[in-house]
């Protein structure tokens, strides 16, 4: 009986770590900081969103400038900030940062500097390479020799095969 009493202590002492060990790490945890659309091309807006940043902060990257992030204000008849996740110590952050137009594709961190607290997610976005809308995609150079042939051959098959199935109908119809 007393080895029962002192499993159950223990389960329970167990239990109560590790559900408040989440929340003593929420700051080490990059996954506080999420940056929308995850792909993005050069030039366009990027969303960024911090949990746990109740007053505000900058958001920084390789890809753009400086972004200052807001507090997300519980207005609207909506729950406020400690609605959303139960803790009173919780809040949300939110900037726009526009993509550099010279960016180089490829995956980029995010630094978050909230209330004297630095955060950052690596690889939180991917700039992707722009196409060359208007001539046709992505190349300049046009068909190559070898396109040239090859399409020229594939005409010449058809024609071929063509004129073998008219022949072969017309000999058909003599029969």
């Amino acid at each position: 009986m007393r080895n029962t009493r002192a499993l159950a202590v223990a389960g329970a002492a167990v239990a109560a770590l590790g559900l408040s060990a989440p929340a003593a790490v929420a700051w080490e945890t990059p996954s506080n900081i999420t940056a929308l659309p995850s792909v993005i091309a050069p030039g366009g807006q990027l969303t960024i969103t911090v949990d746990g940043c109740r007053s505000g902060g900058t958001a920084t990257s390789n890809a753009f400038s400086p972004t200052r992030l807001s507090p997300v204000g519980g207005g609207g008849g909506g729950k406020g900030n400690e609605g959303d996740r139960g803790g009173a110590g919780s809040g949300t952050a939110r900037g726009t940062a526009v993509i550099n137009s010279n960016a180089r594709p490829g995956p980029y961190d995010i630094t978050v500097d909230c209330g004297g607290r630095t955060m950052t997610k690596p690889q939180a976005f991917t700039v992707i390479g722009g196409v060359r809308g208007g001539i046709g995609g992505g190349t300049t150079t046009g068909a190559t020799p070898t396109d040239v042939a090859i399409g020229g051959g594939l005409v010449a098959a058809a024609v071929v095969g063509g004129g073998v199935f008219w022949m072969r109908r017309r000999a058909e119809r003599r029969i």
